[in-house]
């Protein structure tokens, strides 16, 4: 019933370098906004709806995730420049949570990867959770964290990996 969103999303893909790249400039709206009208859905099949919080107005959802509420991303690090970009901020926040009848989860990533790694290794950044929730009201969520994993099965923190410094391969090649 879709086939023309899923080929329009195939044509929409091939103009960019990378799937990183295209997901990065996708804007996921919920299916009222496709060419075709998807049907009503069938009391026993799971769906799930991916908005951005532009197009959440007015809508109402049983549970709402949302993703990277940190300082950074959620106020945005490009929106902090004045005060009334940081109340614009806090107010989509506030519109996004108050998308959710039933549940709502903010989720705090502990840190990030950055994509442009530096020459030996991972590089990463701690995140800090938004200043829209401050202390004061943390004990109003549940905090869930990953499980530690079995005991006598490694952990992934553990895992070690050889460095390996490309730049210095690919230099290598030139002499």
């Amino acid at each position: 019933m879709r086939r023309a969103d899923l080929d329009q999303l195939a044509r929409i893909a091939a103009g960019h370098a990378t799937r990183e790249r295209f997901l990065t400039e996708l804007a996921l709206d919920p299916p009222q906004a496709s060419s075709d009208e998807a049907g009503v859905p069938h009391r026993d099949e799971d769906y799930l709806i991916l908005s951005t919080i532009h197009s959440a107005k007015g809508q109402e959802w049983n549970a709402v995730s949302i993703l990277n509420v940190v300082d950074g991303c959620m106020p945005a690090d490009m929106a902090t420049g004045h005060a009334a970009e940081i109340e614009e901020e806090r107010r989509l926040l506030y519109v996004a949570m108050t998308r959710a009848r039933d549940s709502l989860n903010l989720l705090v990533p502990q840190r990030f990867y950055v994509t442009q790694q530096r020459t030996f290794g991972d590089r990463h950044l701690h995140a800090s959770r938004s200043r829209f929730v401050p202390a004061a009201i943390e004990g109003e969520f549940e905090c869930v964290v990953p499980a530690p994993p079995p005991p006598g099965e490694p952990s992934r923190a553990t895992e070690v990996t050889a460095v390996i410094d490309v730049g210095a391969l690919l230099r290598g090649q030139w002499r």
